[in-house]
């Protein structure tokens, strides 16, 4: 019995075969890979998808759309997380954070995070062959943008906006699945989420902000220098003025608006926190960003909600 594991295990450790009990045993490493255990980042890109599924239907989308979005969100973010953390392997080791991520310890195999991400990539396909078209092939553009971010650290001076398009990405997408065409409001809609993604990126990476000098990664946190909580302030600020204009242009009610002042008290409190740029109250500042988009979609959804009673 116990010559039979040896084989086993070295037979998986050569890369040969896939052993069921091993997969199982190995399934814990798996969810930590992707995330499973840490929901913020499929929240922060649900939020903005539900929005654009609510304008986009009038506040009425149907209830396979709304698993489909939420399931191919939570799926590919998912598969993000396994790409990011093949391409910054070699980086995470030396963050105190990231360092015992499964691929950077060395439990999980960098060719099993790139097969993951491509199982739950192919997983999330599947779910929107109902849709139509135009869907599809916005879904392929998604897909580029989530898996070319990591490298974008390695050149980019501000790589968080472009996490923004990868995070928000979900917005066309419902548009051109409900109205079969993308207007110019879902791409409005698109630049705030951009904005909003780099105020919240921002404050995470204030958290490594030290590790990512020594290791000579790019992030808005060192762009910007003493002028990150400025930058912050003012992402958050053309966020919200955005959604002013989305608000106005849709004849939102008074629920919408309560839902956007509710916002724009998270961003102030966001200030408090970030303002002496301690590590944990940043990082507390980038998990409050729930709320923020939380109340936002609250007050869509019950403008929506009322205007159709």
């Amino acid at each position: 019995m116990n010559s039979r594991r040896s084989a086993a295990a070295v037979a998986y450790n050569s890369g040969i075969v896939f052993r069921a009990p091993i997969m199982f045993a190995r399934l814990p490493l798996y969810l930590r890979l992707v995330r499973m255990d840490k929901p913020i980042g499929s929240l922060l890109l649900l939020w903005p998808t539900l929005n654009a599924l609510w304008i986009a239907s009038n506040g009425h989308p149907s209830l396979s759309l709304l698993v489909i979005f939420t399931v191919g969100t939570v799926l590919m973010r998912s598969a993000g997380c396994a790409i990011n953390d093949y391409a910054d392997r070699d980086f995470d080791r030396h963050v105190k954070r990231t360092a015992e991520r499964p691929i950077t310890s060395g439990r999980i195999r960098a060719w099993e995070a790139v097969a993951i991400a491509a199982g739950l990539a192919i997983v999330s396909f599947l779910l929107i062959l109902p849709l139509n078209g135009l869907t599809k092939q916005l879904s392929v553009v998604a897909l580029f943008v989530a898996a070319s971010y990591p490298f974008t650290k390695r050149f980019f001076a501000i790589p968080q906006a472009y996490l923004g398009i990868a995070f928000g990405f979900g917005i066309p997408m419902a548009f051109a699945a409900i109205q079969d065409h993308v207007p110019a409001l879902a791409w409005i809609m698109l630049i705030a989420n951009v904005f909003w993604s780099v105020a919240y990126d921002t404050e995470y990476a204030m958290v490594d902000r030290d590790d990512d000098i020594k290791i000579g990664i790019r992030t808005s946190a060192l762009t910007f220098g003493r002028f990150d909580v400025l930058a912050i302030m003012l992402c958050y600020a053309v966020t919200l003025g955005i959604y002013v204009w989305v608000g106005m242009t849709l004849q939102f009610g008074w629920l919408y608006w309560l839902g956007w002042a509710a916002a724009a008290g998270c961003a102030i409190y966001h200030y408090t926190l970030i303002k002496n740029r301690e590590r944990m109250p940043c990082f507390a500042a980038f998990r409050h960003n729930n709320w923020l988009g939380g109340v936002l979609f609250v007050g869509i959804a019950a403008h929506y909600l009322v205007a159709g009673s």
